[in-house]
């Protein structure tokens, strides 16, 4: 039997109102990959935190056991020391400095207090080799995709002679060739003694990796499921997670569409710093009232540079083509006409451009929509008081009360409330970007429901999404992008996962081409 590495017992931490953990269980074997679910909210990130002294001792109850030696980290440096090293969903990257330069923040190759650059970026070499990246040292950050950056933040544990790695939604971001290659890299660092705690919602990817999975629910562990042990399906964590049977991932919706209310034509949008570099190509799409339409295209195919662009032409330079709403043509050159035109862009990055996180829900609600509750300039407290406090319970939005400060919320809370903010707008149209990214199964559902719901009010819905899956169950028509350009349009009854993966290779494209090409000889 493997030894055991780290046991946390009875851990409870509080935060004002909230109960975030309640005397939560843990242990890890040494050399395995433990995975750990949960809804948001389940206190997952927390329990983790604890662990690495974000939150120092005293400030939570309960103890951590690692290497059999009780453990009170005041700091992150402390436990960084031992060998316990946490990377979270928000990347501690910075890109303005090389990879080099990264790794070794705050660990410095240095001789007699100068910095050994030589010993940096042989050292550097030798931990990228590691991790399966090419690139050389001296790159900046901000020029590499996040799929490398996440490796980079491995080299960067590497570094640190790491014994624990934490990972927090390490996937959250990446498509699915990323995806695939840091959990085969997780598997490579389990070959090589390294314990790893993987936080994921993706399923499909701790029923792969995971040697024991331990489920979370409202702050407390509920079991530890482990292969051989226990049958182990995705149901049964879901279960676990939620409290209850989820059988179908995707609520049903009939759909009533009607008549076209957006037109996009000709779209053209060059990179904003690059001018002669094209983004998106000669775009045209279209979205009936009550309609659903996914754009589905790997990372960088142009899918939320077309988004931002078409809000108010939020990216680019050099914007040519034409909207039409209900027919007619409208000019949306700056976020307020898209907003006036009944436009409205839920962002991929719901912490940096969705929410202002040091305010309060009631706020962050009603911000976009003051001349709602507002008269003759002056806000009407007790109108947003009722305002927020209906989106609140409308969205089953979990939280002490309105006041409550959005960064203390779960990711699935927290996108709860971006749509909120967007639905008291009463939008026409209303552009979903990665709506779901980081969310779990449970909150998922509910996102969807809105999603219907807003459907059966007539709004015309766009959804940008990675998963698969998640276009195929939920929209009536979708839209294949790659390299900027629409390569297939597919009805619900026609779109496999295929079909939509040939589109995004363009693979289907090229097919249709050479036989073109063979026809006209």
């Amino acid at each position: 039997m493997a030894d055991i590495l780290l046991e946390m017992k009875k851990i409870t931490k509080e935060f004002p109102g909230v109960k975030a953990l309640k005397d939560v269980n843990l242990q890890v074997k040494e050399g395995e990959i433990h995975a750990l679910c949960g809804e948001n909210g389940a206190g997952k990130s927390t329990l983790m935190k604890v662990l690495s002294g974000v939150y120092p001792y005293g400030s939570y109850t309960g103890d951590i056991l690692f290497q059999g030696q009780e453990c009170q980290f005041k700091d992150i440096k402390q436990s960084e020391s031992l060998g316990i090293v946490i990377i979270h969903q928000e990347l501690a990257l910075i890109p303005e400095l090389t990879i080099g330069e990264n790794i070794f923040l705050g660990n410095e190759q240095s001789k007699k207090g100068v910095i050994d650059w030589s010993q940096t970026v042989i050292q550097t070499k030798d931990l990228l080799k590691k991790v399966g990246l090419e690139e050389s040292p001296d790159i900046l950050i901000k020029h590499i995709g996040v799929g490398k950056q996440q490796l980079v933040e491995i080299a960067k544990a590497l570094a640190k002679e790491v014994k624990l790695l934490i990972l927090d939604e390490p996937t959250a971001a990446l498509n699915e060739s990323d995806s695939e290659n840091l959990l085969n890299l997780l598997l490579e660092l389990k070959r090589q003694g390294i314990t790893s705690i993987i936080i994921s919602h993706k399923l499909n990817e701790i029923s792969k990796v995971a040697d024991s999975i331990t489920i979370l629910r409202d702050g407390q562990t509920i079991e530890t499921l482990e292969p051989g042990k226990d049958e182990i399906t995705e149901d049964r964590i879901i279960k676990g997670m939620v409290g209850r049977n989820l059988s179908n991932r995707y609520p049903q919706r009939d759909s009533k569409i009607g008549e076209t209310i957006f037109d996009i034509i000709n779209w053209n949008v060059y990179h904003p710093l690059q001018q002669d570099r094209k983004i998106i190509d000669n775009v045209s799409l279209h979205i009936k009232k009550g309609e659903v339409v996914g754009i589905a295209g790997l990372m960088g195919a142009g899918r939320t540079e077309l988004a931002m662009s078409i809000f108010g032409q939020s990216y680019g330079q050099k914007i040519t083509g034409k909207i039409k709403k209900d027919g007619k043509e409208v000019e949306i050159k700056n976020v307020s006409q898209a907003i006036k035109q009944g436009v409205a862009y839920v962002t991929e990055d719901r912490k940096t451009y969705g929410l202002i996180l040091i305010d309060d829900i009631k706020a962050n609600i009603t911000l976009p929509n003051l001349q709602q509750i507002s008269q003759r300039s002056i806000i009407n407290e007790q109108e947003e008081i009722i305002t927020a406090e209906n989106y609140r319970t409308k969205l089953n939005i979990k939280s002490s009360s309105i006041l409550q400060k959005t960064e203390n919320l779960s990711g699935g809370n927290q996108q709860k409330v971006v749509l909120s903010k967007w639905m008291l707008a009463q939008p026409d149209i209303l552009m979903l970007d990665e709506p779901t990214r980081g969310i779990d199964v449970g909150a998922k559902y509910e996102i969807y429901s809105i999603i219907n719901e807003l459907a059966q009010d007539g709004k015309g819905i766009l959804v940008i999404s990675s998963e698969l899956p998640e276009i195929l169950g939920i929209c009536d028509r979708i839209y294949v992008m790659s390299e900027g350009k629409i390569t297939g349009e597919l009805n619900r009854e026609e779109a496999t996962q295929e079909t939509i993966m040939e589109y995004m290779t363009n693979i289907r494209g090229e097919k249709h081409a050479d036989l073109e090409q063979a026809y006209t000889k």
